[in-house]
C-alpha cells in the first residue's frame, strides 16, 4: 500500500485524463468507479493497473481488498473526488486495461446499436441484453463509447458477461444473414409488423436506432423485417432502452 494525499500528484493528474475518450484510446485503459464494477472486472480477469481506495473504502471492503489486491493506493477523499465523474464517489476507483475485442461468432441473439448516442441508454441496453440471455452487443458508428463512465455505470458490470464489439453495421448485417440469422429493425413504416406477431427465435440480430432519428436509411435497407411496439397511451414514443428491453425479452426463444 502507498499513500497519495494530493490531487496534484503526477499519477493522479495522468489518471484524471482517462475521463476523456482520447486519452482512454491512447492508453487503452479506462476508469472503473465503485466497488461493484471493480469486483465484476476482477472476477472477469480484467487487468487492474492501479487501484485508488479511500479510508472509507478500506473500512467497507477490507476482506475483499486483502484477498484480491496485492497493492493499492490509499488516497484522501479529495483525491478520490478529483478522479471521479460523480460528486460522491463510492470509496474505490481503478484503472483497467481494455481487452482485445472478441471475434463475433454470429450465433444466438445479438443487439445492434445504430448511432445510439446516450451513454445511459447504451449501458442500460447492454445490461438488459445480458438479462435477456443475448450473446452480445455490437456498437455501430456514432454510438456512445463503451468506456464512458456513464455507460459503464449503467451496465452494472454486464459488459463483462457478453461479447461487445464495435463495427460498421452495414458490413456486419450481411454476415449475420449469411449465417442464417434473422435481422430485425425497428421503424414506424407501412411494412413494419407489430412485435407480438413475430415468432420467437434462437438466431436473431435486433437493431435499435438513434434516440431522435431512429435507424439510418442505409441500415434500414438491410433488415429482413422491421418491428414496432404499439402505444396505447398518449406518449409519442418509448425510450430506446425501454423499447429494446420489450423486444429482447419477447424475441428470444
Amino acid at each position: 500500500m502507498k499513500e497519495i494525499q494530493s490531487s496534484k500528484n503526477p499519477l493522479i493528474k495522468e489518471t484524471k485524463k482517462l475521463q476523456q475518450k482520447k486519452y482512454r484510446q491512447q492508453s487503452q485503459t479506462y476508469l472503473l468507479e465503485g466497488f461493484h464494477l471493480i469486483q465484476e472486472a476482477h472476477a472477469a480477469d480484467v487487468v487492474l493497473k492501479d487501484v485508488f481506495i479511500s479510508q472509507r473504502g478500506v473500512n467497507e471492503w477490507s476482506d475483499w481488498i486483502e484477498e484480491n489486491l496485492s497493492e493499492y493506493y490509499l488516497v484522501s477523499d479529495e483525491v478520490l473526488k478529483h478522479l471521479a465523474s460523480q460528486p460522491a464517489p463510492q470509496g474505490m476507483i481503478a484503472v483497467a486495461e481494455m481487452p482485445q475485442e472478441k471475434e463475433i461468432d454470429f450465433s444466438g441473439a445479438w443487439l445492434l446499436l445504430d448511432n445510439v448516442q446516450d451513454p445511459g441508454n447504451v449501458g442500460t441496453m447492454i445490461r438488459t441484453a445480458d438479462a435477456a440471455g443475448f450473446s452480445g452487443v455490437i456498437l455501430g458508428q456514432g454510438s456512445a463509447d463503451l468506456y464512458n463512465p456513464k455507460t459503464l455505470r449503467s451496465t452494472q458490470g454486464s459488459l463483462y458477461h457478453l461479447t461487445i464489439s464495435n463495427a460498421d453495421l452495414t458490413k456486419i448485417i450481411p454476415q449475420f444473414q449469411q449465417q442464417g440469422s434473422l435481422v430485425l429493425g425497428t421503424a414506424l413504416d407501412k411494412n413494419a409488423k407489430e412485435y407480438l406477431t413475430v415468432e420467437k427465435t434462437e438466431n436473431v440480430a435486433l437493431v435499435m436506432g438513434n434516440e431522435g432519428q431512429g435507424m439510418s436509411s442505409a441500415v434500414l435497407a438491410l433488415t429482413d423485417q422491421n418491428l414496432y411496439i404499439p402505444i396505447k397511451g398518449q406518449a409519442e414514443s418509448l425510450n430506446v432502452a425501454i423499447a429494446a428491453g420489450v423486444l429482447m425479452f419477447h424475441l428470444l426463444k
